[in-house]
């Protein structure tokens, strides 16, 4: 084996062995990444559930609606007598 022959195959040698550890390395981190999107998840649901309970949620917007459809109502009185 020449010299130049060793070089390469030290050299490739190399960049086998550094890709294949960049490649567990990114997987590391996507493992890692993906673990922490899914606690954040989680969170974010728990905190959606303590301070705002579903049932206050469906009063309030029904509350809303019911208070909508009376402007909506007079406004149509409205328009009828001027119309």
């Amino acid at each position: 084996m020449t010299m130049i022959e060793a070089i390469l195959t030290g050299v490739v040698s190399l960049v086998i062995g550094a890709s294949g550890g960049m490649a567990a390395v990114h997987s590391r981190t996507n493992i890692r990444v993906s673990d922490l999107d899914r606690r954040i998840d989680q969170m974010e649901l728990r905190i959606a559930e303590k301070y705002v309970p579903r049932n206050e949620l469906s009063n309030a917007l029904q509350k809303m609606e019911d208070h909508m459809i009376r402007i909506e109502n007079k406004l149509d009185q409205i328009a009828l007598r001027n119309g």
